[in-house]
């Protein structure tokens, strides 16, 4: 049997969740007021364990609702099912049909080369309504992996029945040390592209943003300085405009750098502050992760257009195994064209319309909120029509106060596999890191098995 097939079965088997387990995750979602984040529990994660009592006091002060209270619980077969969809683009993405199709439309910069990084922090979106998963989108920056691995550290047992649940101080350890190596294995990626026989270490990365001293996640800016640093690696946080391009290299005043961590939402890099960092990457002579082909290849939300459209998935050679656990998988997502216009209008309310280049939820919005005036700009910019699957419900507060919230799930990958998981707690239209007692959480998976036949471990937890 080829690996193009093995892997075939296994998203096959592994793209189906099992009913009785989703009903009691959405019992567990809907009555357990546990709380893994006690009070003062991070302030001693960031303050004392990792030393950095000024970052605590930013994110205090910036983004007090950074952070929810309580986890999220999904079952062992929605994180497999999960896990098979990530599995299944990202073959189709290592297809050459599929690659020459996307990257023949893409901006110039995008065909540049075969670059060797992977691209670091790819973030898989999911909702997860009963039964059902639905992947709402793929970043190619996700922001919120070091955030996650404090609220990980600053995590707590609220009872003993959830003591094999918790994450351990090892598994955050593990994540700390996958995220330094990741950056050395894109380096080292980068050096044996160019055929380097002897490899120079990886000295300075710089991540890079647009004003990052005022962006909402800067505390995490500092979290990966201060984790890679203790690394051996030394880290700058800086803007385009401070890069230069000299001597063939990529500078920050006297300091070479070797790797950028990219968090610009130019994903092309077309801005004029961008032109340094343009410049080294187009001669190879900077690490850049995550970079504008990946972007092309698994972010840009045309895409989805192919991956829920059965005559080109079939067009393009795909296995009807991979074709089913997409199509089963992915929200129904068009191109937004003229000539559709009077159908998608009468069918909005079953609809959520997003800019192909958006991020954030910027731009974006529910059908049955539009007015006219957004219609008629939506026909003139390139937008997508994704059919509407509700996002997960989680009961928030106390039995005594109870408020109802909304979640989704981020799976962080790196090169196809699945690195970390996360929640986001929120209210509203979009995830907006705003909502009192919403924000990053904990996911706890539960086994369908303890789900299906041990309901004293069920009642214990909501107990």
């Amino acid at each position: 049997m080829s690996a193009t097939n093995n892997l075939a079965d296994q998203v096959c088997h592994a793209c189906h969740v099992q009913g009785d387990a989703a009903k009691a995750i959405q019992q567990l979602n809907s009555q357990c007021f546990c709380l893994s984040l006690p009070d003062g529990a991070l302030k001693q994660a960031i303050k004392v364990e990792l030393a950095a009592p000024e970052i605590f006091d930013l994110i205090e002060q910036r983004c007090p609702h950074l952070f929810s209270a309580q986890p999220v619980f999904v079952s062992s077969s929605q994180q497999r099912a999960m896990t098979a969809v990530i599995q299944a683009i990202e073959s189709v993405v290592a297809m050459p049909a599929f690659r020459d199709k996307i990257l023949s439309r893409a901006p110039a910069i995008a065909q540049h080369g075969k670059p060797a990084a992977k691209g670091v922090f790819f973030g898989y979106d999911f909702h997860l309504h009963d039964e059902k998963i639905g992947l709402i989108e793929v970043n190619t920056n996700a922001g919120g992996a070091m955030l996650n691995a404090v609220l990980a550290r600053a995590q707590r047992a609220c009872c003993a029945v959830m003591d094999d649940i918790v994450h351990d101080r090892s598994t955050v350890q593990a994540l700390e040390q996958d995220i330094v190596a990741m950056f050395r294995h894109e380096w080292m990626l980068a050096q044996q592209s160019q055929a380097n026989t002897s490899f120079a270490e990886l000295r300075v990365i710089a991540i890079v943003d647009d004003a990052p001293t005022e962006q909402y996640l800067y505390p995490e800016f500092l979290l990966f300085q201060q984790l890679l640093q203790r690394a051996g690696i030394h880290m700058l946080i800086a803007a385009p405009q401070d890069l230069t391009w000299r001597e063939g290299r990529l500078w920050q005043g006297d300091i070479k750098i070797d790797l950028v961590y990219n968090r610009l939402t130019d994903f092309y890099l077309e801005q004029a502050n961008t032109n340094a960092l343009r410049q080294a990457y187009l001669a190879d002579a900077v690490v850049l992760t995550p970079h504008p082909q990946v972007h092309a290849l698994f972010a840009d939300k045309a895409n989805l257009a192919i991956w829920t459209d059965p005559e080109q998935l079939q067009a393009l050679g795909v296995s009807p195994e991979i074709q089913a656990c997409l199509l089963e998988n992915i929200p129904r997502t068009e191109l937004v064209r003229p000539d559709q216009a009077e159908r998608l209008w009468a069918n909005r309310r079953h609809l959520f319309f997003k800019p192909n280049a958006g991020y954030g939820g910027r731009a974006a919005y529910r059908g049955d909120k539009l007015t006219k005036r957004v219609w008629d700009e939506i026909l003139s910019a390139d937008y997508i029509a994704q059919s509407i699957i509700t996002p997960g419900q989680r009961i928030s507060g106390s039995p005594e106060l109870p408020e109802q919230m909304k979640f989704d799930i981020r799976q962080y990958t790196y090169d196809a596999r699945v690195q970390w998981t996360a929640a986001r707690v929120y209210q509203g239209q979009t995830t907006n890191f705003r909502t009192p007692g919403g924000g990053f959480a904990p996911v706890y998976t539960i086994s369908d098995e303890d789900l299906a036949d041990n309901p004293q471990k069920i009642g214990a937890i909501l107990c």
